[in-house]
């Protein structure tokens, strides 16, 4: 497969000097970022198609996981960490000059997930989700007294974050991941068969957003067999839940019969699902190779890399190379985009491929009357501002979250460095462009 991509000749960044966030209750006006004339710096060098163009918004955000955007254009963004004791920072542009400027923290719980839908904001922990009341202008009324609706959610060690994600008939879609690869037996290489881990993780539990102190039992495992979905979205059109999920690895530790060293690198593949209520995914029983282009059963179920399984499982609707990490995903449904963008999905790739050879990117899919419709492309690489292949030096930025303004521009969080990254487009004369493509 093919891909085409432009780099703007010069990532053009507007940069603030950083205030420090406002750390006590919201009751206590926010702490302003001294005003200085805007300083263009050449940041990132982002590449991107012909016509768009990306601006730096915010720097030193702290571990910034998911965000959005209100239709007022203040932006809440959960943190992963607590920044001056704070897990969520309500960002604004006082003068729309396309700086943030304006800081507010809430929230004493780190987590990833956050939402925005008919009137409230919610929040995740990595427990259980929270909700704020909004006024009309989609400001949170009272940051300091959140309704809890979720709690007592699985945490692990490892993948202990709770993506969410509200549909239209006032239901809560959260993730639960698994913490183990592969359900095996500590030490070795045998899968527990069932695997134990799925009547608490590795799913989707579905909860009601208007009742409150919600556990397990209140909830409905809308799908299972799911090892960690962090990006997961509502797609209005097909009027169902798409998620993205991390794939597996450790092939070659125990099964170096079966795999070799570059199979184990290059194996399986991170998966685009579509999914309703009683589906199942397979893991830890299958997996999916994008090689092959078959569900395969799992070497600690019996299986040999070649062997298929999953019969009564889903398969996916979009296979993406291994160990991308897709922590992100959002349908455009705004118009400022060229027309081949709207309502397909952006995903935002958090770590990097052994077989590409990149990314720290944002991926784009092509979406007809809900479905895929096309090969999925990179839309915006080079985040990590090194090469990958014979690095220069570290990586700079991992993409981490996605969300759209209400002018149809794309916002882009890092989880890094906490850089928000503001991507618009305005045409094919935006500036001079420089190919380079990537192929697999």
């Amino acid at each position: 497969m093919n891909y085409q991509f432009f780099t703007a000749s010069c990532l053009t960044v507007a940069l603030a000097v950083s205030g420090r966030a406002n750390a006590s209750s919201s009751d206590t006006p926010p702490i302003r970022s001294p005003r200085t004339s805007a300083k263009t710096i050449v940041a990132a060098d982002l590449k991107l198609p012909a016509g768009f163009s990306a601006t730096i918004a915010a720097e030193e955000l702290g571990s910034a996981r998911h965000l959005v955007v209100s239709k007022n254009g203040d932006i809440y963004v959960k943190l992963g960490k607590l920044k001056d004791g704070k897990g969520i920072y309500r960002l604004r542009d006082t003068n729309k000059d396309g700086i943030i400027d304006e800081r507010v923290g809430f929230g004493d719980y780190p987590g990833t997930g956050i939402f925005l839908k008919n009137g409230y904001l919610y929040a995740s922990s990595n427990s259980g989700v929270f909700r704020y009341k909004l006024n009309d202008k989609d400001e949170v009324i009272d940051p300091d007294q959140p309704e809890k609706i979720v709690s007592g959610l699985m945490v692990h060690t490892r993948d202990q974050s709770k993506s969410i994600a509200v549909d239209n008939q006032d239901n809560i879609y959260v993730n639960v991941a698994s913490d183990n690869d592969a359900c095996r037996e500590a030490g070795t290489g045998k899968g527990i068969m069932p695997c134990p881990l799925l009547d608490s993780a590795a799913a989707i539990w579905q909860f009601k957003t208007n009742r409150p102190n919600q556990t397990y039992a209140d909830g409905v495992r809308y799908t299972t067999g799911l090892k960690n979905v962090v990006g997961l979205d509502w797609n209005s059109k097909s009027n169902s839940l798409f998620v993205t999920q991390h794939g597996r690895g450790q092939f070659h530790d125990f099964y170096p019969q079966y795999y070799t060293a570059k199979q184990s690198a290059e194996l399986p593949a991170e998966t685009m699902y579509e999914v309703h209520k009683g589906d199942d995914a397979g893991w830890p029983y299958i997996y999916y190779d994008q090689v092959q282009k078959k569900k395969i059963l799992a070497p600690e179920y019996g299986g040999d890399g070649k062997k298929t399984g999953g019969e009564k499982t889903i398969d996916p609707v979009v296979a993406f190379p291994a160990h991308l990490g897709p922590n992100s995903l959002l349908f455009y449904t705004g118009t400022t985009f060229p027309v081949k963008y709207r309502n397909g999905a952006f995903i935002a790739f958090h770590a990097q491929s052994a077989e590409l050879h990149k990314g720290y990117m944002v991926a784009f899919v092509p979406f007809k009357n809900g479905k895929p419709s096309g090969n999925w492309e990179i839309f915006a690489d080079n985040f990590a501002g090194t090469d990958l292949v014979k690095p220069t030096g570290p990586v700079q930025h991992r993409p981490c979250g996605l969300a759209q303004g209400p002018d149809g521009s794309l916002y882009v969080t890092d989880d890094l460095n906490g850089t928000l990254f503001r991507i618009a487009y305005k045409g094919a004369s935006a500036g001079p462009k420089k190919s380079a493509s990537a192929s697999r």
